[in-house]
């Protein structure tokens, strides 16, 4: 077995950030650190926050780091973990993967970080999770969703924490062709999320009976959705099932709406992420799927976006929901996760990990959730919703429809497609 130490380095400098938790984050170029810990105090435990600030899932990626940020803050408010410090580096991975490939490398072998956290874009996830599985390194995938990253793309170092497109799809598609209609076209993003999510849709529309009139391939970053909307209306099919991400699903909700296609065709939108949906709610429009909502009406949901809102008061989203949630959980139950190891041995963290549970309370969901040790992804209660026309409030813009127990959402394919390499050939890493 290859064994890999990793030793504390010298301290980037730059000019001290206020926005920056307890206020001890510094710039360097277009990376920021919180690395300040009491002298003669336990070495640190330190994190690399992979999270995008730019490009296509930039707002969303911001928002993944609210969360994360706000579980270090727990945890370190209460003495750290066993006794450590968490500390965190974190850059800007462009909702891309070459330099979500690069950040992670240098994380790694530059920046002394023996975990990684972060990610939207299922591209950047998987080269993030390239570069960790060479090092041994865990990798917490905390936001991307493709059906690959806990398939074909999975790692043994790498926990997936989103539901995938399978699992929305799941949720929602049979209903659909049972109440709504049979002949459906797909809107896909053309990567490797839309690519897998679309194909789940595709094989889920066929198994009920339904049947794929056209499949439209939309490059990333597109803003005119006018020449795919046309085919939409010359096509005239019951349903459009969306695999449409980040400020793209933004563009094209406002041309829907615009259109007044909203009604008919019905519209199933994969899954809305909070981010994508705050600033523009008027064109929100049919059905899709998060994984959690800040009015959910559970034990802990209050009082977890009181705490949320307190910690991120300079914020332009005003509450929490399934992105800041997914990154808050990941984040969470990885650093739970090192205090019953009683060690920061990857392999020791790794199969606690694998063996997590997790109950409907802790979760604030309806069901018990568990990490699956076959596919290394949180099987989860999957949430369906469509635009509320009767908010309490201006955040209320979710009316929940459905909630689906983690067993009868499950990616029942992703078992036979991942391969997890034995303990014996994952490089040691130890902080």
């Amino acid at each position: 077995m290859k064994k890999r130490g990793i030793s504390r380095r010298s301290v980037l400098k730059g000019s001290l950030m206020a926005s920056v938790i307890g206020g001890t984050g510094s710039f360097f170029g277009p990376w920021k650190e919180n690395r300040v810990w009491a002298q003669g105090a336990a070495k640190p435990i330190k994190l690399g926050l992979t999270c995008d600030a730019s490009g296509q899932y930039g707002n969303s990626g911001q928002d993944d780091m609210r969360g994360i940020l706000m579980a270090i803050d727990e945890f370190n408010a209460k003495g750290g973990v066993m006794g450590r410090k968490v500390i965190w580096i974190t850059a800007d991975t462009e909702t891309t993967p070459a330099t979500g490939s690069r950040v992670a490398e240098r994380f790694i072998t530059r920046e002394d970080c023996t975990i990684l956290l972060g990610a939207i874009h299922s591209g950047v996830a998987n080269a993030i999770t390239q570069v960790a599985s060479k090092y041994g390194v865990i990798y917490m995938n905390t936001n991307s969703s493709a059906p690959s990253e806990a398939g074909e793309n999975c790692s043994r170092v790498k926990f997936v924490w989103d539901g995938n497109g399978t699992n929305f799809s799941k949720a929602s598609v049979k209903n659909a062709v049972d109440s709504i209609g049979k002949n459906w076209m797909l809107l896909t993003n053309d990567y490797v999320w839309g690519h897998t999510t679309s194909a789940s849709t595709k094989g889920l529309v066929e198994s009920s009976g339904g049947k794929i009139v056209d499949n439209l391939l939309v490059p990333q970053n597109t803003r005119d959705f006018t020449a795919y909307l046309l085919k939409i209306q010359q096509a005239k099919p019951d349903v459009v099932a969306t695999a449409i991400g980040g400020d793209d699903i933004k563009a094209l909700r406002e041309q829907v709406a615009q259109l007044k296609l909203d009604g008919k065709p019905a519209w199933i939108n994969n899954q809305q992420d909070w981010p994508d949906v705050w600033g523009s709610p008027d064109s929100l429009f049919g059905v899709f799927g998060t994984t959690w909502y800040h009015k959910l009406p559970l034990p802990g949901v209050a009082e977890f976006v009181k705490k949320w809102q307190a910690t991120n008061k300079e914020g332009g989203i005003p509450v929490p929901a399934n992105v800041s949630y997914n990154g808050y959980m990941a984040t969470r139950e990885l650093l739970k996760a090192i205090e019953r190891a009683g060690s920061t041995n990857n392999v020791k963290i790794i199969k606690e990990l694998e063996n997590l549970k997790v109950s409907a309370t802790d979760r604030m969901q309806h069901f018990d959730a568990y990490m699956d040790p076959v596919t290394h992804q949180m099987q989860q209660t999957i949430y369906l919703a469509r635009r509320n026309t009767k908010p309490v409030d201006k955040t209320d813009l979710f009316e929940l429809i459905s909630w689906t127990e983690p067993k009868a959402a499950a990616d029942a394919a992703a078992a036979a497609k991942c391969k997890l390499v034995p303990y014996e050939q994952v490089p040691t890493v130890d902080s």
